[in-house]
Protein backbone atom coordinates (compact mmCIF):
# COMPACT_ATOMS: atom_id res chain seq x y z
CA UNK A 1 0.00 0.00 0.00
CA UNK A 2 1.38 3.49 -0.84
CA UNK A 3 2.01 6.13 1.84
CA UNK A 4 -1.55 7.31 1.38
CA UNK A 5 -4.55 6.04 -0.44
CA UNK A 6 -7.76 7.73 -1.50
CA UNK A 7 -10.75 6.65 0.56
CA UNK A 8 -14.10 8.34 1.21
CA UNK A 9 -13.77 10.56 4.25
CA UNK A 10 -15.09 8.34 7.01
CA UNK A 11 -15.25 10.80 9.86
CA UNK A 12 -14.91 14.21 8.26
CA UNK A 13 -18.19 15.26 6.66
CA UNK A 14 -17.85 17.89 3.96
CA UNK A 15 -21.06 19.69 4.93
CA UNK A 16 -19.90 20.30 8.51
CA UNK A 17 -18.41 23.67 9.50
CA UNK A 18 -14.63 23.50 9.31
CA UNK A 19 -14.05 23.81 13.04
CA UNK A 20 -16.33 20.86 13.73
CA UNK A 21 -14.68 18.79 11.03
CA UNK A 22 -11.34 19.38 12.71
CA UNK A 23 -12.70 18.53 16.15
CA UNK A 24 -14.32 15.35 14.92
CA UNK A 25 -11.11 14.14 13.31
CA UNK A 26 -9.01 14.90 16.37
CA UNK A 27 -11.27 13.04 18.78
CA UNK A 28 -11.95 10.04 16.57
CA UNK A 29 -9.72 7.80 18.67
CA UNK A 30 -11.15 8.70 22.05
CA UNK A 31 -14.80 9.18 21.10
CA UNK A 32 -15.67 7.11 18.03
CA UNK A 33 -19.19 7.12 16.65
CA UNK A 34 -20.81 4.14 18.35
CA UNK A 35 -24.43 3.19 17.76
CA UNK A 36 -26.55 0.85 19.85
CA UNK A 37 -25.53 -2.79 19.54
CA UNK A 38 -27.80 -5.56 18.33
CA UNK A 39 -30.84 -6.05 20.51
CA UNK A 40 -31.08 -9.79 19.92
CA UNK A 41 -31.13 -10.95 23.54
CA UNK A 42 -27.66 -12.50 23.49
CA UNK A 43 -24.05 -11.37 23.41
CA UNK A 44 -24.53 -8.58 25.96
CA UNK A 45 -21.14 -9.64 27.34
CA UNK A 46 -18.29 -11.12 25.27
CA UNK A 47 -18.80 -14.80 24.44
CA UNK A 48 -16.76 -17.43 26.29
CA UNK A 49 -16.37 -20.95 25.03
CA UNK A 50 -14.33 -23.49 23.08
CA UNK A 51 -13.58 -23.97 19.37
CA UNK A 52 -11.33 -26.63 17.79
CA UNK A 53 -9.62 -24.63 15.05
CA UNK A 54 -6.28 -23.57 16.57
CA UNK A 55 -5.66 -27.05 17.94
CA UNK A 56 -7.22 -29.31 15.30
CA UNK A 57 -7.73 -27.11 12.19
CA UNK A 58 -10.41 -28.83 10.09
CA UNK A 59 -9.57 -32.35 11.33
CA UNK A 60 -12.47 -32.74 13.71
CA UNK A 61 -14.52 -35.76 14.75
CA UNK A 62 -17.72 -36.31 16.65
CA UNK A 63 -15.84 -38.09 19.45
CA UNK A 64 -13.48 -35.15 19.77
CA UNK A 65 -16.36 -32.71 20.23
CA UNK A 66 -17.82 -35.00 22.92
CA UNK A 67 -14.51 -35.24 24.76
CA UNK A 68 -13.75 -31.53 24.63
CA UNK A 69 -17.26 -30.58 25.77
CA UNK A 70 -16.97 -32.95 28.71
CA UNK A 71 -13.58 -31.44 29.55
CA UNK A 72 -15.02 -27.92 29.65
CA UNK A 73 -17.31 -29.16 32.42
CA UNK A 74 -14.96 -31.49 34.29
CA UNK A 75 -12.05 -29.01 34.34
CA UNK A 76 -14.24 -26.31 35.87
CA UNK A 77 -14.24 -24.07 32.82
CA UNK A 78 -18.04 -23.96 32.59
CA UNK A 79 -18.14 -22.89 36.22
CA UNK A 80 -16.08 -19.76 35.45
CA UNK A 81 -18.06 -18.78 32.34
CA UNK A 82 -16.98 -20.79 29.28
CA UNK A 83 -20.31 -21.99 27.92
CA UNK A 84 -20.22 -22.34 24.11
CA UNK A 85 -19.00 -25.46 22.31
CA UNK A 86 -18.60 -24.42 18.69
CA UNK A 87 -18.15 -26.33 15.47
CA UNK A 88 -15.52 -25.11 13.05
CA UNK A 89 -14.51 -26.08 9.52
CA UNK A 90 -14.71 -29.71 8.46
CA UNK A 91 -18.17 -30.57 9.77
CA UNK A 92 -19.98 -29.54 6.58
CA UNK A 93 -20.85 -31.67 3.59
CA UNK A 94 -19.80 -30.67 0.08
CA UNK A 95 -23.30 -30.67 -1.40
CA UNK A 96 -26.86 -29.91 -0.36
CA UNK A 97 -29.77 -32.31 -0.39
CA UNK A 98 -32.32 -32.41 -3.21
CA UNK A 99 -34.33 -29.65 -1.50
CA UNK A 100 -31.30 -27.39 -1.23
CA UNK A 101 -30.94 -27.87 2.52
CA UNK A 102 -27.59 -27.63 4.30
CA UNK A 103 -26.03 -31.02 5.09
CA UNK A 104 -23.36 -32.16 7.51
CA UNK A 105 -20.55 -34.61 6.80
CA UNK A 106 -21.68 -38.08 7.82
CA UNK A 107 -18.03 -39.05 8.16
CA UNK A 108 -17.25 -36.26 10.63
CA UNK A 109 -20.57 -36.28 12.49
CA UNK A 110 -22.18 -39.71 11.95
CA UNK A 111 -24.89 -39.11 14.55
CA UNK A 112 -25.65 -35.71 13.05
CA UNK A 113 -25.64 -32.12 14.23
CA UNK A 114 -28.94 -32.26 16.17
CA UNK A 115 -27.62 -35.18 18.25
CA UNK A 116 -24.39 -33.31 18.95
CA UNK A 117 -26.34 -30.19 19.97
CA UNK A 118 -28.42 -32.30 22.35
CA UNK A 119 -25.28 -33.85 23.85
CA UNK A 120 -23.79 -30.39 24.43
CA UNK A 121 -27.01 -29.00 25.88
CA UNK A 122 -27.36 -31.95 28.25
CA UNK A 123 -23.98 -31.00 29.74
CA UNK A 124 -25.35 -27.56 30.57
CA UNK A 125 -23.44 -25.97 27.69
CA UNK A 126 -24.52 -24.04 24.60
CA UNK A 127 -23.93 -25.11 21.02
CA UNK A 128 -22.38 -23.16 18.14
CA UNK A 129 -22.38 -23.72 14.38
CA UNK A 130 -19.76 -22.55 11.90
CA UNK A 131 -20.61 -21.44 8.36
CA UNK A 132 -19.40 -19.14 5.61
CA UNK A 133 -20.98 -16.30 3.65
CA UNK A 134 -19.32 -17.36 0.41
CA UNK A 135 -19.85 -19.80 -2.41
CA UNK A 136 -17.78 -22.32 -0.43
CA UNK A 137 -16.46 -22.30 3.12
CA UNK A 138 -12.90 -21.91 4.38
CA UNK A 139 -10.63 -24.94 4.67
CA UNK A 140 -6.95 -25.70 5.29
CA UNK A 141 -6.23 -27.21 1.87
CA UNK A 142 -6.09 -24.05 -0.21
CA UNK A 143 -9.79 -23.88 -0.94
CA UNK A 144 -10.03 -27.29 -2.57
CA UNK A 145 -12.31 -28.95 0.00
CA UNK A 146 -15.36 -27.07 -1.27
CA UNK A 147 -17.36 -27.30 1.94
CA UNK A 148 -20.84 -25.80 1.55
CA UNK A 149 -21.09 -22.02 1.79
CA UNK A 150 -24.23 -20.07 2.66
CA UNK A 151 -24.14 -17.34 0.01
CA UNK A 152 -27.67 -17.06 -1.36
CA UNK A 153 -28.99 -19.59 1.16
CA UNK A 154 -28.81 -17.49 4.33
CA UNK A 155 -32.45 -17.75 5.40
CA UNK A 156 -32.84 -21.47 4.81
CA UNK A 157 -29.45 -22.28 6.34
CA UNK A 158 -30.15 -20.29 9.49
CA UNK A 159 -33.52 -22.01 9.77
CA UNK A 160 -31.68 -25.34 9.70
CA UNK A 161 -29.18 -24.23 12.36
CA UNK A 162 -32.00 -23.02 14.59
CA UNK A 163 -33.93 -26.27 14.19
CA UNK A 164 -30.80 -28.20 15.18
CA UNK A 165 -30.47 -26.20 18.40
CA UNK A 166 -27.77 -23.64 17.56
CA UNK A 167 -27.16 -20.91 20.14
CA UNK A 168 -24.23 -19.31 18.29
CA UNK A 169 -23.26 -18.93 14.65
CA UNK A 170 -19.76 -18.03 13.50
CA UNK A 171 -19.78 -16.79 9.91
CA UNK A 172 -16.54 -16.84 7.88
CA UNK A 173 -15.59 -14.95 4.70
CA UNK A 174 -13.94 -17.30 2.18
CA UNK A 175 -15.03 -17.36 -1.48
CA UNK A 176 -17.02 -14.18 -0.80
CA UNK A 177 -16.61 -12.82 -4.33
CA UNK A 178 -16.84 -15.92 -6.52
CA UNK A 179 -16.16 -19.66 -6.64
CA UNK A 180 -12.44 -19.31 -7.43
CA UNK A 181 -11.28 -16.43 -5.19
CA UNK A 182 -10.50 -18.34 -1.97
CA UNK A 183 -9.29 -15.50 0.29
CA UNK A 184 -9.64 -11.84 -0.69
CA UNK A 185 -8.51 -9.14 1.76
CA UNK A 186 -9.49 -6.35 -0.68
CA UNK A 187 -12.72 -7.53 -2.32
CA UNK A 188 -14.52 -5.40 -4.94
CA UNK A 189 -17.82 -5.80 -3.10
CA UNK A 190 -19.32 -4.59 0.17
CA UNK A 191 -18.58 -7.29 2.73
CA UNK A 192 -20.93 -5.53 5.15
CA UNK A 193 -23.87 -6.34 2.85
CA UNK A 194 -23.17 -10.08 3.15
CA UNK A 195 -23.09 -9.93 6.92
CA UNK A 196 -26.16 -7.72 7.14
CA UNK A 197 -28.05 -10.35 5.14
CA UNK A 198 -27.00 -12.97 7.67
CA UNK A 199 -27.96 -10.68 10.56
CA UNK A 200 -31.46 -10.37 9.15
CA UNK A 201 -31.72 -14.13 8.62
CA UNK A 202 -30.71 -14.76 12.24
CA UNK A 203 -33.25 -12.20 13.47
CA UNK A 204 -35.97 -14.14 11.67
CA UNK A 205 -34.88 -17.54 13.00
CA UNK A 206 -37.21 -17.58 15.98
CA UNK A 207 -34.40 -18.52 18.35
CA UNK A 208 -31.85 -16.29 20.16
CA UNK A 209 -28.56 -16.93 18.34
CA UNK A 210 -25.32 -15.06 18.99
CA UNK A 211 -23.81 -13.76 15.74
CA UNK A 212 -20.01 -13.93 15.43
CA UNK A 213 -18.90 -12.21 12.20
CA UNK A 214 -15.53 -13.51 11.00
CA UNK A 215 -14.61 -11.20 8.10
CA UNK A 216 -10.96 -10.89 9.29
CA UNK A 217 -11.19 -7.12 9.72
CA UNK A 218 -11.83 -6.62 6.00
CA UNK A 219 -13.26 -3.16 5.23
CA UNK A 220 -12.91 -1.93 8.83
CA UNK A 221 -15.97 -3.65 10.36
CA UNK A 222 -15.75 -1.77 13.67
CA UNK A 223 -16.71 1.38 11.75
CA UNK A 224 -19.72 -0.12 9.91
CA UNK A 225 -20.33 0.06 12.89
CA UNK A 226 -19.92 -3.60 13.74
CA UNK A 227 -22.37 -3.34 16.62
CA UNK A 228 -25.21 -2.69 14.18
CA UNK A 229 -24.47 -5.97 12.39
CA UNK A 230 -23.13 -8.60 14.80
CA UNK A 231 -22.43 -9.39 18.44
CA UNK A 232 -18.72 -9.55 17.63
CA UNK A 233 -16.62 -8.88 14.57
CA UNK A 234 -13.13 -10.06 13.78
CA UNK A 235 -10.72 -7.14 13.54
CA UNK A 236 -7.76 -8.96 11.98
CA UNK A 237 -6.48 -11.90 10.03
CA UNK A 238 -6.11 -15.20 11.91
CA UNK A 239 -3.93 -15.24 15.01
CA UNK A 240 -2.06 -18.18 13.48
CA UNK A 241 -0.58 -20.41 12.33
CA UNK A 242 2.11 -20.04 13.34
CA UNK A 243 1.45 -19.34 17.00
CA UNK A 244 3.96 -16.54 17.62
CA UNK A 245 4.42 -13.39 19.68
CA UNK A 246 4.69 -11.44 16.40
CA UNK A 247 1.08 -12.32 15.63
CA UNK A 248 0.02 -11.00 19.03
CA UNK A 249 1.84 -7.73 18.30
CA UNK A 250 0.17 -7.44 14.88
CA UNK A 251 -3.31 -7.80 16.38
CA UNK A 252 -2.60 -5.44 19.29
CA UNK A 253 -1.59 -2.70 16.85
CA UNK A 254 -4.70 -3.26 14.75
CA UNK A 255 -7.10 -2.77 17.66
CA UNK A 256 -5.51 0.55 18.76
CA UNK A 257 -7.87 2.90 16.83
CA UNK A 258 -11.10 0.96 17.40
CA UNK A 259 -11.21 0.11 21.11
CA UNK A 260 -14.00 2.66 21.57
CA UNK A 261 -16.35 0.63 19.39
CA UNK A 262 -16.72 -2.14 22.01
CA UNK A 263 -19.98 -1.89 23.95
CA UNK A 264 -22.51 -4.27 25.56
CA UNK A 265 -23.93 -6.44 22.79
CA UNK A 266 -21.11 -5.81 20.28
CA UNK A 267 -17.38 -6.39 20.66
CA UNK A 268 -14.10 -6.36 18.75
CA UNK A 269 -13.01 -9.99 18.21
CA UNK A 270 -9.22 -10.42 18.29
CA UNK A 271 -9.54 -14.11 17.26
CA UNK A 272 -9.47 -17.30 19.30
CA UNK A 273 -7.09 -17.94 22.17
CA UNK A 274 -3.75 -19.69 21.76
CA UNK A 275 -3.43 -20.37 25.49
CA UNK A 276 -2.32 -23.99 25.89
CA UNK A 277 -0.80 -24.32 22.42
CA UNK A 278 2.93 -24.49 21.69
CA UNK A 279 4.71 -21.41 20.36
CA UNK A 280 4.13 -18.95 23.19
CA UNK A 281 5.83 -18.95 26.59
CA UNK A 282 3.69 -19.05 29.72
CA UNK A 283 4.27 -15.31 30.24
CA UNK A 284 3.29 -14.58 26.63
CA UNK A 285 0.14 -16.65 27.03
CA UNK A 286 -0.71 -14.73 30.21
CA UNK A 287 -0.28 -11.38 28.43
CA UNK A 288 -2.27 -12.64 25.45
CA UNK A 289 -5.14 -13.76 27.69
CA UNK A 290 -5.19 -10.60 29.82
CA UNK A 291 -5.10 -8.32 26.76
CA UNK A 292 -7.93 -10.20 25.03
CA UNK A 293 -9.96 -10.10 28.24
CA UNK A 294 -9.43 -6.39 28.89
CA UNK A 295 -10.21 -5.38 25.30
CA UNK A 296 -13.50 -7.27 25.67
CA UNK A 297 -12.68 -9.75 22.93
CA UNK A 298 -14.62 -13.02 23.03
CA UNK A 299 -12.62 -15.58 25.03
CA UNK A 300 -12.81 -18.70 22.89
CA UNK A 301 -10.42 -21.42 24.05
CA UNK A 302 -8.86 -23.26 21.12
CA UNK A 303 -6.57 -25.91 22.55
CA UNK A 304 -6.82 -29.64 23.25
CA UNK A 305 -8.25 -29.61 26.76
CA UNK A 306 -7.38 -33.25 27.34
CA UNK A 307 -3.73 -32.13 27.39
CA UNK A 308 -4.19 -28.84 29.25
CA UNK A 309 -1.47 -28.24 31.84
CA UNK A 310 -1.96 -26.75 35.26
CA UNK A 311 -0.37 -23.54 33.96
CA UNK A 312 -2.83 -23.42 31.07
CA UNK A 313 -5.81 -23.89 33.36
CA UNK A 314 -4.51 -21.33 35.85
CA UNK A 315 -4.45 -18.73 33.08
CA UNK A 316 -7.83 -19.67 31.60
CA UNK A 317 -9.58 -19.91 34.98
CA UNK A 318 -8.26 -16.71 36.56
CA UNK A 319 -11.58 -15.18 37.61
CA UNK A 320 -9.99 -11.80 38.30
CA UNK A 321 -8.95 -11.52 34.64
CA UNK A 322 -12.21 -13.04 33.41
CA UNK A 323 -14.09 -10.39 35.39
CA UNK A 324 -12.41 -7.71 33.26
CA UNK A 325 -13.86 -9.35 30.17
CA UNK A 326 -17.31 -9.83 31.64
CA UNK A 327 -17.53 -6.42 33.35
CA UNK A 328 -21.02 -4.98 32.97
CA UNK A 329 -19.76 -1.63 31.65
CA UNK A 330 -18.51 -3.39 28.52
CA UNK A 331 -15.77 -0.84 27.78
CA UNK A 332 -12.43 -1.90 26.34
CA UNK A 333 -9.06 -0.76 27.54
CA UNK A 334 -7.56 1.89 25.27
CA UNK A 335 -4.02 2.56 24.10
CA UNK A 336 -2.33 5.18 26.29
CA UNK A 337 1.39 5.17 25.61
CA UNK A 338 4.17 3.19 23.94
CA UNK A 339 7.75 3.30 25.07
CA UNK A 340 9.18 1.90 21.85
CA UNK A 341 10.86 -1.49 22.23
CA UNK A 342 10.34 -1.21 25.98
CA UNK A 343 6.71 -1.34 27.16
CA UNK A 344 3.11 -0.40 26.37
CA UNK A 345 0.48 1.17 28.62
CA UNK A 346 -3.23 0.45 28.12
CA UNK A 347 -6.09 1.26 30.50
CA UNK A 348 -9.85 1.53 30.76
CA UNK A 349 -12.77 1.96 33.14
CA UNK A 350 -14.70 -0.72 35.04
CA UNK A 351 -18.30 -0.67 36.22
CA UNK A 352 -17.35 -0.20 39.89
CA UNK A 353 -15.58 3.07 39.10
CA UNK A 354 -12.08 1.60 39.17
CA UNK A 355 -9.54 1.51 36.35
CA UNK A 356 -7.67 -1.45 34.90
CA UNK A 357 -4.13 -0.82 33.68
CA UNK A 358 -2.23 -3.27 31.49
CA UNK A 359 1.55 -2.82 31.18
CA UNK A 360 3.23 -5.02 28.53
CA UNK A 361 6.96 -5.77 28.54
CA UNK A 362 8.17 -5.65 24.93
CA UNK A 363 11.68 -6.79 25.83
CA UNK A 364 12.66 -10.42 25.36
CA UNK A 365 14.09 -10.78 28.85
CA UNK A 366 12.80 -10.69 32.40
CA UNK A 367 13.51 -7.36 34.10
CA UNK A 368 12.45 -4.78 36.62
CA UNK A 369 9.79 -2.63 34.96
CA UNK A 370 8.40 0.65 36.29
CA UNK A 371 4.85 1.78 35.47
CA UNK A 372 4.27 5.51 35.86
CA UNK A 373 0.75 6.15 37.12
CA UNK A 374 0.66 9.46 35.25
CA UNK A 375 0.47 7.46 32.01
CA UNK A 376 -3.11 6.56 32.95
CA UNK A 377 -3.89 9.93 34.51
CA UNK A 378 -3.18 9.31 38.20
CA UNK A 379 -0.66 10.57 40.73
CA UNK A 380 -1.66 7.91 43.28
CA UNK A 381 -4.11 5.03 43.62
CA UNK A 382 -4.82 1.84 45.54
CA UNK A 383 -3.60 -1.07 43.43
CA UNK A 384 -4.34 -4.80 43.16
CA UNK A 385 -2.34 -7.23 41.02
CA UNK A 386 -5.03 -9.12 39.09
CA UNK A 387 -2.72 -11.91 37.96
CA UNK A 388 -1.80 -12.95 41.50
CA UNK A 389 -4.58 -11.29 43.50
CA UNK A 390 -2.01 -9.49 45.66
CA UNK A 391 -3.03 -6.16 47.19
CA UNK A 392 -0.32 -3.55 46.62
CA UNK A 393 -1.96 -0.97 48.87
CA UNK A 394 -1.79 2.74 48.14
CA UNK A 395 0.91 3.58 45.63
CA UNK A 396 2.18 6.99 44.55
CA UNK A 397 3.84 8.04 41.32
CA UNK A 398 4.86 4.59 40.10
CA UNK A 399 4.79 0.82 40.55
CA UNK A 400 7.86 -1.35 39.93
CA UNK A 401 7.67 -5.12 39.44
CA UNK A 402 9.80 -7.86 37.94
CA UNK A 403 8.12 -8.78 34.66
CA UNK A 404 9.00 -11.77 32.49
CA UNK A 405 9.92 -11.47 28.82
CA UNK A 406 6.77 -10.35 27.00
CA UNK A 407 4.97 -10.61 30.31
CA UNK A 408 2.70 -7.98 31.81
CA UNK A 409 1.35 -6.23 34.86
CA UNK A 410 -2.43 -6.28 35.14
CA UNK A 411 -3.48 -3.83 37.81
CA UNK A 412 -6.82 -2.70 39.21
CA UNK A 413 -6.57 0.90 40.40
CA UNK A 414 -9.11 2.39 42.81
CA UNK A 415 -9.40 5.72 44.62
CA UNK A 416 -7.17 7.31 42.01
CA UNK A 417 -6.00 10.90 42.44
CA UNK A 418 -5.76 12.72 39.13
CA UNK A 419 -2.33 13.76 37.90
CA UNK A 420 -1.75 17.18 36.28
CA UNK A 421 -2.59 17.22 32.59
CA UNK A 422 0.23 18.43 30.32
CA UNK A 423 -0.35 21.45 28.10
CA UNK A 424 1.10 21.39 24.59
CA UNK A 425 2.16 24.03 22.10
CA UNK A 426 1.36 22.62 18.68
CA UNK A 427 3.37 23.02 15.48
CA UNK A 428 1.53 22.17 12.22
CA UNK A 429 3.46 19.72 10.08
CA UNK A 430 2.58 21.71 6.97
CA UNK A 431 4.47 24.70 8.39
CA UNK A 432 7.73 22.73 8.49
CA UNK A 433 10.56 22.39 5.99
CA UNK A 434 10.01 19.47 3.61
CA UNK A 435 12.80 17.73 1.74
CA UNK A 436 13.56 14.61 -0.27
CA UNK A 437 10.05 13.98 -1.58
CA UNK A 438 8.01 14.82 1.51
CA UNK A 439 4.91 16.74 0.48
CA UNK A 440 1.63 18.06 1.82
CA UNK A 441 -1.80 16.52 1.32
CA UNK A 442 -5.12 18.20 2.07
CA UNK A 443 -7.38 15.77 3.88
CA UNK A 444 -10.11 18.41 3.67
CA UNK A 445 -10.39 22.17 3.92
CA UNK A 446 -9.35 22.12 7.58
CA UNK A 447 -6.70 19.43 7.81
CA UNK A 448 -3.46 19.23 5.86
CA UNK A 449 -0.92 16.52 6.57
CA UNK A 450 2.62 15.89 5.42
CA UNK A 451 3.23 12.53 3.76
CA UNK A 452 6.04 10.74 1.93
CA UNK A 453 8.23 11.27 4.98
CA UNK A 454 10.81 8.49 4.93
CA UNK A 455 12.72 6.76 2.16
CA UNK A 456 14.66 10.01 1.77
CA UNK A 457 11.82 12.36 2.65
CA UNK A 458 12.16 14.49 5.80
CA UNK A 459 10.04 16.93 7.78
CA UNK A 460 11.76 19.53 9.99
CA UNK A 461 9.95 21.83 12.40
CA UNK A 462 11.90 24.92 13.42
CA UNK A 463 11.60 27.59 16.14
CA UNK A 464 10.28 25.03 18.60
CA UNK A 465 10.04 26.22 22.18
CA UNK A 466 12.20 24.28 24.63
CA UNK A 467 10.98 26.25 27.62
CA UNK A 468 13.12 28.02 30.18
CA UNK A 469 15.46 25.11 30.82
CA UNK A 470 15.41 22.79 27.80
CA UNK A 471 16.25 19.16 28.51
CA UNK A 472 13.72 16.33 28.06
CA UNK A 473 10.27 17.29 26.79
CA UNK A 474 7.01 15.43 26.26
CA UNK A 475 5.89 15.44 22.63
CA UNK A 476 2.41 14.70 21.29
CA UNK A 477 1.91 13.53 17.69
CA UNK A 478 -1.29 13.68 15.64
CA UNK A 479 -0.93 11.51 12.55
CA UNK A 480 -2.65 9.30 9.98
CA UNK A 481 -1.46 5.75 9.36
CA UNK A 482 -3.80 3.59 7.28
CA UNK A 483 -1.17 0.96 6.51
CA UNK A 484 -3.17 -2.05 7.70
CA UNK A 485 -1.55 -5.44 7.13
CA UNK A 486 -3.04 -8.93 7.22
CA UNK A 487 0.27 -10.72 7.73
CA UNK A 488 3.38 -10.00 9.76
CA UNK A 489 5.79 -7.36 8.51
CA UNK A 490 8.79 -5.51 9.93
CA UNK A 491 6.33 -3.30 11.81
CA UNK A 492 2.96 -5.06 11.57
CA UNK A 493 0.11 -2.53 11.53
CA UNK A 494 2.52 0.21 12.52
CA UNK A 495 5.13 2.51 11.00
CA UNK A 496 8.47 3.60 12.40
CA UNK A 497 9.59 7.21 12.65
CA UNK A 498 13.01 8.48 13.68
CA UNK A 499 12.64 11.71 15.68
CA UNK A 500 15.73 13.88 15.98
CA UNK A 501 15.95 16.92 18.27
CA UNK A 502 18.43 19.62 17.24
CA UNK A 503 20.25 17.28 14.86
CA UNK A 504 20.84 14.58 17.45
CA UNK A 505 20.61 10.85 16.86
CA UNK A 506 17.11 9.90 15.75
CA UNK A 507 15.01 8.07 18.33
CA UNK A 508 12.83 5.24 16.99
CA UNK A 509 9.11 5.80 17.56
CA UNK A 510 6.77 2.91 16.66
CA UNK A 511 3.34 4.21 15.63
CA UNK A 512 0.31 1.92 15.22
CA UNK A 513 -2.38 2.42 12.60
CA UNK A 514 -4.90 5.23 13.05
CA UNK A 515 -7.57 3.33 11.08
CA UNK A 516 -7.94 1.35 7.87
CA UNK A 517 -7.92 4.51 5.78
CA UNK A 518 -5.76 7.55 5.16
CA UNK A 519 -8.21 10.20 6.41
CA UNK A 520 -8.68 9.38 10.11
CA UNK A 521 -6.34 10.89 12.67
CA UNK A 522 -4.91 9.29 15.77
CA UNK A 523 -4.22 12.09 18.21
CA UNK A 524 -2.08 12.31 21.32
CA UNK A 525 0.66 9.75 20.67
CA UNK A 526 3.13 10.66 23.43
CA UNK A 527 6.93 10.46 23.36
CA UNK A 528 9.49 11.91 25.79
CA UNK A 529 12.66 13.10 24.06
CA UNK A 530 15.89 14.68 25.36
CA UNK A 531 18.11 17.26 23.70
CA UNK A 532 16.03 20.45 23.85
CA UNK A 533 17.69 23.81 24.44
CA UNK A 534 16.16 26.66 26.37
CA UNK A 535 14.24 29.10 24.21
CA UNK A 536 12.55 28.96 20.82
CA UNK A 537 15.48 27.86 18.68
CA UNK A 538 14.92 24.09 18.63
CA UNK A 539 14.36 21.84 15.63
CA UNK A 540 12.52 18.52 15.39
CA UNK A 541 13.22 16.36 12.33
CA UNK A 542 11.12 13.33 11.34
CA UNK A 543 12.55 10.69 8.99
CA UNK A 544 13.03 7.01 8.24
CA UNK A 545 15.87 5.89 5.95
CA UNK A 546 14.26 2.66 4.76
CA UNK A 547 10.46 3.01 4.97
CA UNK A 548 7.66 5.55 5.09
CA UNK A 549 6.45 7.10 8.33
CA UNK A 550 2.82 7.99 9.02
CA UNK A 551 1.41 11.21 7.56
CA UNK A 552 1.79 13.95 10.19
CA UNK A 553 -0.76 16.62 11.03
CA UNK A 554 0.95 18.34 13.95
CA UNK A 555 3.45 17.91 16.76
CA UNK A 556 2.91 19.27 20.25
CA UNK A 557 5.62 20.06 22.81
CA UNK A 558 4.87 20.43 26.52
CA UNK A 559 6.92 23.17 28.13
Amino acid sequence: MPPWRSYPLALIVSTMPSQWKLLKALVSLAFPCVVAALNNGVGVKPAMGWNPYNAFACSTTEAMYHTQAQSVVSLGLLAVGYQYINLDCGWQATSRDSAGKFQWSNKTLPAGVPALATFVHNLGLKFGVYTDLGVFACDTVGGTAHFIGSLGHETSDVASYASWGADYVKVDNCFAVNSTDFVDFDPPISIKDHFTTMRDALAAAGRPILFSACEWGVQDPARWPGGSVANSWRISNDIGPPNTWDNIFRIMNQVVPITGFAAPGGFNDLDMLEVGNSGLTTAEQQTHFAFWAATKSPLIISTDLTKASTQTLNILKNTRIISLNQDALGKSIAFKRRYTNDHDIWSGPLSDGSTVALVINWQSSSRSLTFNLADVGFSSATATDLITGTSLGKVTTSITQTVSAHGSMVLKLTNGIAAPTPTFTFYPAASGTLAGGATTRAVNSSITVVGFVGNGGTLTLSNVDGGASGGTKLLSFDYINGDVTFSNTACSNCRNTLVSVNGGTGVQVQMPISAQSWDILLSGYLVSLPGFKAGKTNTITLSNPSAFTPDFYRVGVAV
